[in-house]
């Protein structure tokens, strides 16, 4: 047995920023090696970003992206760091696009391999953009072969770990930019154990740590040995360079011939020796996070990215007292400091004193910024002129207060924040154009209400925790929520409970079921046509909507794609 000392580079990227993403490959390389590493893993397409969407279509960016790598490869050699092998991902073009992994040393491009199984699913558009690998490369480094995979070639039975095994490799090292959604850290382990018991070795996984427009990376790197046994986990959400210690079996000669229908192996040597024996040391296995703790993470750095990598450094919400609008400042605050966030209260004729005192109370709170801009004098002014009444007169109050949220944002250059939660999306239950759906970015957008006030008592239970004042009012938590534009309104004039609710949406937009699938589930029958009836109208205030980190299997947007001019309807 061979020890190879991994260094797993859970990191972050900004797409389309080469000449960035190169620098921290040089400096992140510099820190493993100063631990020792003898190989550094950094993501799928780590110098391009991810995902890169049309601009793989472009001709001049993936002649940047080659471009790129080939100066990457001359600066690590340049930084005294030509001797410590880099495994990275890029976009290629050899006549067509490619989604790509490359190995780098000693100053050169040693091997590229091509990503084979391409995602065509939820999120993913990889058959849109790319042409399928159909070899596996097989790099023998330091006495070990060791094969290259990309993310997707590990989810998919077949193909390259099917072929690594035949092909007697040591290592399969795995690079991946994987989105985040709920509880799909429990379903890595248990593949990557899978997925080395196929190939008879060990498996690197390496992951991103980022936010790019809706998705979040979520890192959870990992290493498992060839038995299963796991050797290192990193911890969600956290970047930075972790050193594992593997333990591997030594190349042989001649090297087993693979043959197969789908793939052939390209071999490589970089004849650089085996190194010394050494006896592993061990490695970290971090903890799992809670369900909430994971969620919260996420809208952190979806937040924090979509507010950083656009150019902003602040942003400005309306602040009711609510539920939401206190979550979405809380978690403003923890992505960028309270500092930058700006909470703007706005009331009317309708709303009440503890609303008031309560979004004071958050702002207070969190430490953020806070005004108060009386909206009566200009919605009565609104209402007047037009002669406007119910729903009408209703809609034109939440209306007039996106409006200020934007004019603000015109003055002062924050960016507006959303505060509508995925419920009240799903069935329509908006004013378009409001302050809970105008503005730049919307962290609840996937999250429903029930998990919105999870959410909130498990952050300030944290914050009691660590001897911090909570964020979140407890008033904000447990009053009724309402909308406040009528007198005494409450959302449960319109919407049953969120319980029952959420319960029916998880079933009808995120598992896709029909109505009478959910009827038979014991829901009643009446209620389930209605929430369906909504959900189906509603397609059109969706598609205006700002984009949203998405933690969920079904997300609006990427995920979920619907006709807005359509006459089906379902009716169990």
């Amino acid at each position: 047995m061979i020890v190879l000392r991994l260094a797993l580079a859970q990191v972050n990227y900004t797409v389309g920023d080469l000449p960035g993403n190169a620098d921290i490959v040089v400096a992140r390389t510099a820190e493993a090696a100063a631990a020792g590493a003898q190989l550094v893993m950094f993501p799928e397409m780590m110098l391009t970003g991810y995902p890169v969407e049309d601009l793989v279509l472009r001709p001049g960016f993936r002649d940047a992206s080659r471009a790129a790598l080939d100066a990457l490869a001359g600066a690590l050699a340049d930084a005294g760091l030509g001797d410590t092998a880099v495994v990275v991902g890029y976009v290629d073009d050899d006549g067509v696009p490619r989604n790509a992994s490359a190995f780098l040393l000693g100053g050169q491009v040693k091997a590229r391999y091509f990503k084979h199984h391409l995602p065509n699913y939820g999120v993913f558009d990889e058959r849109r953009y790319f042409v399928p690998g159909r070899s596996l490369t097989v790099v023998r480094h330091l006495g070990v072969d060791i094969a290259l995979t990309v993310c997707e070639d590990l989810w998919q039975d077949g193909g390259p770990f099917t072929v690594a095994g035949a092909a007697g490799v040591g290592l399969v090292l795995n690079i991946n930019s994987s989105p985040y959604e709920r509880n799909k850290d429990d379903i890595r382990l248990p593949l990557l154990v899978r997925r080395a018991a196929e190939a008879g070795a060990p498996i690197a996984y390496v992951n991103s740590v980022a936010g790019q427009d809706e998705l979040v990376f979520d890192g959870d790197s990992m290493v498992v040995a060839a038995d299963g046994t796991l050797l290192t986990r990193v911890q969600q959400f956290v970047e930075g360079v972790f050193v594992v210690d593997v333990p591997v079996v030594e190349a042989t000669d001649p090297a087993p011939e693979v043959v197969d229908e789908v793939m052939t192996v390209t071999r490589v040597a970089t004849s650089v020796p085996e190194p010394p024996p050494a006896d592993p040391q061990p490695a970290p296995v971090a903890p799992r996070l809670p369900d909430e703790a994971e969620v919260w993470n996420a809208l952190v750095v979806g937040l924090r990215d979509y507010v950083g990598k656009n150019g902003f450094r602040s942003v400005v919400l309306g602040v009711s007292g609510g539920i939401d609008s206190a979550v979405v400042a809380a978690v403003a605050a923890d992505a960028l400091g309270g500092e930058n966030v700006y909470g703007v209260s706005m009331p009317s004729a309708y709303s009440t004193e503890h609303s008031r005192s309560d979004a004071e109370d958050l702002v207070r709170r969190i430490e953020a910024h806070y005004r108060s801009i009386p909206m009566k004098s200009v919605i009565d002014e609104f209402v007047g002129m037009l002669s406007l009444t119910g729903v009408a007169e209703e809609n034109v109050q939440a209306r007039v207060r996106g409006t200020t949220l934007m004019a603000l944002s015109n003055t002062e250059g924050h960016l507006v924040l959303a505060t509508g939660n995925k419920s009240e999306l799903a069935v329509g239950y908006a004013t378009i154009y409001d302050a809970g759906s105008i503005g730049g970015f919307s962290p609840l957008k996937d999250v429903p209400k029930t998990l919105v006030w999870a959410l909130a008592r498990w952050r300030n239970a944290q914050a009691e925790a660590d001897g911090e004042t909570p964020p979140i009012p407890p008033n904000s938590i447990t009053k009724p929520p309402s909308a406040e534009l009528r007198p005494d309104q409450l959302d449960s004039d319109s919407l049953p409970d969120y319980e029952v609710l959420d319960a029916i949406l998880a079933r009808y937009v995120d598992g896709d079921r029909g109505v009478a699938q959910i009827i038979a589930e014991g829901f009643d029958a009446e209620l389930v046509r209605k929430v369906a009836r909504m959900v189906d109208t509603a397609e059109w205030k969706r598609r205006q909507y700002p984009p949203g980190t998405k933690i969920s299997y079904k997300a609006f947007g990427r995920d979920r794609r619907l006709p807005i001019t359509n006459r089906w309807r379902e009716n169990g």
